[in-house]
């Protein structure tokens, strides 16, 4: 399938999936009202996706892309094994912490020795897949899900410790306060099984939601 053709199944498909929870939820279907469809997001599975998790982690978007672009210049392949070939040095001169250059070292090894192998990921179910996912040093819940969300294309994903994801459903929902990740599952649970497509929604009413 060719990424156009890709781009557009994966766009109406996740603007049904608003519209089925919009039909039985007047806040979203008013939210939608006033800020539109969000657009789907789509990123490679594999090494890659997963090192640039690693490399964004607490930083701010713009100096995770300047560090990306150092690293891509560096490495002749985007891969764990070019990876592992790298000085660490050069990995920390690029701007990674000590800490990442650990984590992103480790994510090579597990799949250079077969204990990691992403491809077996989509043969697996979501908490499953978490699972593998969390299994690596570095990786949390959240970054496990966004993943799954973006590079398996699930359906049913809530990354709930998400602050904007919490501030929008705080402010979609005219909450008194902000949710905690709990009760933002909690709250989100009528939306099964299409809580991806309401993640990218609350993201998109997030940035433009009225004040």
């Amino acid at each position: 399938m060719s990424p156009s053709k890709l781009e557009s199944n994966l766009k109406r498909k996740l603007r049904r999936h608003i519209d089925a929870i919009a039909g039985s939820d007047h806040d979203v279907a008013k939210g939608l009202d006033s800020v539109g469809y969000p657009s789907p997001r789509v990123r490679a599975a594999g090494f890659e996706t997963l090192l640039s998790i690693i490399v964004s982690q607490q930083i701010s978007t713009g100096a995770a892309q300047a560090i990306w672009r150092r690293l891509v210049s560096m490495l002749p392949e985007l891969d764990a094994a070019a990876l592992l070939d790298c000085d660490p040095r050069d990995l920390r001169s690029a701007g990674l912490s000590g800490r990442k250059v650990e984590y992103a070292t480790g994510l090579a090894q597990s799949i250079v020795a077969g204990q990691f192998e992403p491809d077996r990921l989509e043969n697996l179910d979501d908490e499953a897949a978490i699972s593998e996912i969390t299994s690596l040093r570095g990786f949390g819940r959240w970054s496990a899900e966004i993943y799954l969300m973006f590079s398996l294309q699930r359906a049913d994903i809530f990354p709930a410790d998400d602050l904007a994801l919490q501030v929008a459903l705080q402010k979609l929902k005219q909450l008194p306060e902000r949710p905690t990740a709990k009760r933002a599952r909690e709250v989100t649970a009528r939306w099964r099984p299409r809580r991806s497509a309401a993640s990218l929604f609350l993201w998109h009413y997030y940035r433009g939601a009225p004040a």
